[in-house]
């Protein structure tokens, strides 16, 4: 969804349109904007009967500016290893 938005640009999406796209359910695209729009990665604009999703490019770039300073606590996310985790380190979820 979010990339979807990203791709998007600034003209961003219906809602009805974000639905049809990626064949979301009404209740679960509701939930998802919302958590998007409640963590600032999306903004919303109404647009007559529409409500307009965009992606927040600013929080986005800082987002991901954060994740590859401290993703790896220093080690340059360059090289296809660097953010790899042995296995026997691995926690599972």
């Amino acid at each position: 969804m979010f990339r979807l938005l990203v791709q998007a640009g600034d003209k961003g999406l219906a809602a009805g349109a974000i639905a049809d796209a990626l064949g979301v359910p009404n209740s679960s695209l509701s939930f998802h904007l919302a958590q998007l729009r409640n963590a600032g990665l999306i903004l919303q604009e109404r647009q007559h009967r529409s409500l307009i999703y965009r992606a927040n490019y600013p929080a986005m770039n800082a987002l991901v500016a954060y994740l590859m300073e401290n993703c790896c606590t220093g080690i340059d996310c360059g090289s296809e290893t660097a953010c790899e985790t042995p296995a026997q380190e691995r926690k599972s979820a």
